[in-house]
């Protein structure tokens, strides 16, 4: 029988106090739980947006709205997505977990760690202020590719490029402080084989942050000069290149995707070991290839632009280098895997979603190895199987594992436990809607829809495959419903957590829930990846 690791249940209310103390703080717990609040907010304005996008295509020939507002939903949408949601959420879990789970106070530096919060915050509402500037929102599409975002009218899109800068900074100086922090404030025992997986992938995330998103700020000021300054950087029929915004974008775009998907990887590999009884499997193989992941991340950018007309051994690298990369990400998958053979699995929601990533992520990666052929890609790029495979590894995946992560450390943030049945309902719902939503968008590619178009005739099956997915994002917004509904009756009713309540591993289950502001009285010295496991075995010991 396991024996409970219990700290002294007195909490000091760090969590609460007048607004201006959170205005204030420098506590990376507050500056952790402000990210996740502040990111699950955008989280619904993307959502909602997504639907709205989705009321348009349910049938064919469908005026709910017009070509320019559509353009404007659809690009608000994939940035609100990918910089407001993801990537500052998976900073916010970082903020949270990362000095807790190496044994630390706080992190390097906690000013530098306010401060990239105030500028990701600055930065969201800079982007939905587009929607009041004259012209509206941008409409070029998340990824803006010029000559489209050069000549688009209005200033909405040059709030869309300030915006991404203030982005790139706020995560620039949050990306440092973990490298610091990482690096030099892990607690007595705890080397590099020995730290959590998810404080890996953080460590990993931080890395390629720096070394993309100057690229990323290069090429923006760039276009902004062929807006705004009369450069013709991008511009080809005045001697430019817009190939080469491209390659500038998707070096950083690439990345970008295992920035957003690495920390999400971490948290199944922290939640799936608890809720199977069992180490997890290969954890040094787990932890290299997470490593070797974020190297290739940087190789393979060339496999989004197959259809721009680069020579034929440039494809041949770009499709070999793609094709590698699924090596160690099919490592984890398999450990994953075997880390529930013949365990004792526990089936709360935050084992359903790490499930449940695992099930969709598997379809995101197989028809990504399709579309790293780059024949098989010329059939199908700008179409809706690739919006499907987008879709299957950045919500089916990031998301999923960000679920599986609020569930799990949701006692240890607020210490209360959310309503499992409320919470079982939400995965269903997701899941369910999910791939009624998705899946159907392969055939839809396969048939020849293009993306990004806002109306459609009636030919084919278009019109039932594009039905069946708005339903389903109905049913995706039901289950987001019911997620809100746990975390508000929650908050007050309910059922309250002891200091480790799942018999978790790792350092920051040591500590009270909600931690105290010094995070520890004191911390045992590390002597494996599990420290908490070998307390227990101690003590268990102690007691003959």
């Amino acid at each position: 029988m396991a024996v409970r690791v219990e700290r002294p249940t007195t909490v000091v209310p760090w969590n609460r106090g007048r607004v201006s103390s959170w205005l204030t703080t420098v506590d990376h717990k507050r500056i952790g739980i402000l990210y996740i609040v502040t990111s699950l907010v955008f989280f619904l304005a993307g959502g909602v947006l997504s639907i709205l996008m989705r009321t348009q295509l349910a049938t064919p020939d469908a005026d709910v709205f017009s070509r320019d507002s559509y353009n404007q939903l659809f690009t608000m949408h994939g940035t609100t997505m990918i910089f407001l949601v993801v990537v500052p959420i998976l900073a916010g879990f970082g903020n949270f977990l990362v000095p807790l789970m190496i044994g630390a106070r706080d992190v390097a530096f906690p000013r530098l760690n306010a401060l990239s919060y105030w500028l990701f915050l600055f930065g969201g509402i800079v982007l939905y202020s587009s929607w009041f500037a004259g012209g509206g929102a941008p409409q070029s599409g998340w990824t803006s590719y010029p000559p489209l975002s050069v000549y688009t009218q209005g200033n909405g899109q040059d709030l869309w490029i300030l915006s991404l800068h203030i982005l790139t900074l706020a995560s620039l100086a949050g990306a440092i402080n973990f490298i610091v922090t990482i690096h030099n404030m892990r607690t007595r025992g705890m080397t590099w084989m020995r730290i959590p997986l998810f404080v890996w992938t953080i460590e990993v995330y931080s890395i390629l942050l720096v070394l993309v998103l100057p690229a990323l700020s290069a090429g923006l000021t760039l276009l902004l000069l062929d807006r705004q300054a009369g450069t013709h950087f991008f511009i080809p029929s005045e001697g430019g290149n817009a190939v080469l915004y491209q390659h500038v974008f998707w070096f950083f775009g690439h990345p970008e995707v295992y920035i957003m998907i690495l920390p999400a990887m971490g948290i199944i590999s922290e939640v799936i070991p608890v809720f199977a009884r069992k180490p997890i499997f290969g954890y040094k193989a787990i932890a290299i290839s997470t490593a070797v992941i974020g190297f290739y991340s940087l190789l393979v950018w060339g496999h989004h632009m197959f259809t721009v007309g680069m020579p034929g051994y440039l494809l041949g690298f770009f499709m070999v280098s793609s094709m590698i990369i699924a090596v160690p990400t099919g490592i984890k998958i398999f450990n994953w895997v075997a880390t529930t053979w013949r365990g004792n699995l526990i089936f709360d929601t935050a084992m359903l979603f790490a499930l449940g990533f695992i099930v969709v992520f598997t379809i995101g990666g197989l028809s990504g190895i399709f579309l790293a052929a780059y024949p098989f890609d010329w059939q199908v790029h700008d179409t809706y199987f690739v919006v499907a495979h987008l879709h299957y590894v950045l919500f089916g995946g990031s998301m999923f594992g960000i679920f599986a992560g609020l569930y799990y450390w949701w006692p240890k943030m607020f210490g209360r436990i959310l309503n499992e049945r409320l919470g079982k309902v939400h995965f269903w719902l997701t899941f369910a809607g999910f791939n009624m939503a998705f899946f159907p968008q392969h055939m839809l590619g396969l048939d020849g829809m293009a993306r990004r178009i806002y109306n459609y005739r009636d030919v084919g099956q278009w019109a039932e495959y594009n039905l069946v997915s708005t339903i389903g994002s109905y049913i995706m917004g039901l289950g987001i419903l019911a997620f809100v509904v746990n975390v508000v009756i929650t908050r007050k009713r309910g059922r309250r957590a002891g200091n480790d309540p799942w018999l978790a591993d790792t350092l920051e289950w040591y500590t009270t829930s909600p931690p105290q502001p010094h995070n520890f009285d004191q911390v045992p010295y590390v002597t494996s990846a599990r420290p908490l496991r070998d307390l227990r075995r101690r003590l268990q010991e102690a007691r003959g």
